[in-house]
């Protein structure tokens, strides 16, 4: 039996070993390091959002799984960034993301109160402003028109959470002119950067029709975010954010593809 089990943890060790192997050699290209980083600014936001979702205790089984889910994802997202850019100011960028989800993690694990969601939409912000700029300066090495899309695109799917992370930060007691400005500031950005890809011309059918389910569910739910002092309606705010965004995740990775 000791044999046994000593045979079976070499062969679980090789096996890791070669799947390691394997996710070391994957080399990435500028589109689809732009699409990973584009994907860390969304987790910025969404790990806050999920956050304020679980702490005011709206479908804690959902908003908990997406708050772990995030930031597992996030570390996984990181070390492919890691592994594929040798640029020593996009590296040195990637030290300080990793210390502000170093901060941000322990927290996402504690109890929501007044100073755990400040602290929270603190860090989220230094998260998004960091990894934002991992983006442009990836985007910056071969600067063509179907990065910049990519980008753009990436860039929604940050939105919808910021908007949603703003939208229930209200509810949970931040009710102040800033909140709200951050909330309309992402709301008309999202809205102008839609216009934007509809009118892009390199867009397929499939592109189009992800676009246009995205500009019908918009105009739903954003009565809702313009609606936030009144509030409410929290379950369906954060339904149609994430379908929103899961569009626009597939919008993004359809012009990754464009540009292979």
């Amino acid at each position: 039996m000791k044999l046994f089990i000593k045979y079976l943890v070499v062969s679980i060790i090789f096996l890791s070993m070669l799947t390691q192997g394997a996710f070391a050699a994957k080399k990435y290209n500028t589109s689809e390091l732009i699409n990973i980083a584009g994907m860390q600014r969304m987790l910025s936001q969404k790990i806050a959002k999920a956050y304020f979702f679980y702490g005011q205790g709206v479908r804690p089984d959902k908003t908990k799984k997406q708050l772990m889910d995030s930031i597992a994802l996030f570390d996984k997202n990181y070390n492919i960034l890691l592994a594929n850019i040798s640029d020593a100011n996009i590296t040195d960028m990637l030290v300080f993301v990793e210390m502000s989800k170093d901060e941000l993690s322990p927290l996402a694990k504690q109890a929501f109160n007044k100073d755990n969601g400040s602290l929270m939409l603190d860090y989220s912000e230094t998260l998004l402003e960091a990894s934002n700029d991992i983006v442009k300066r990836i985007e910056a090495t071969t600067k063509t028109k179907k990065n910049m899309i990519v980008n753009l695109a990436g860039r929604q799917r940050m939105l919808t959470q910021r908007i949603a992370k703003f939208y229930i930060a209200y509810q949970s007691g931040f009710k102040d002119v800033n909140t709200i400005k951050q909330l309309k500031q992402s709301m008309k950005e999202f809205e102008d950067a839609h216009v934007i890809l509809a009118k892009n011309i390199q867009n397929t059918s499939q592109i189009t029709t992800e676009l246009n389910k995205v500009a019908k569910l918009w105009n739903v739910v954003s009565k809702f975010y313009k609606d936030v002092e009144r509030g409410g309606l929290p379950v369906i705010v954060l339904s149609s954010t994430d379908k929103i965004m899961a569009s626009m995740n597939r919008v993004t990775k359809l012009y990754v593809e464009l540009g292979k």
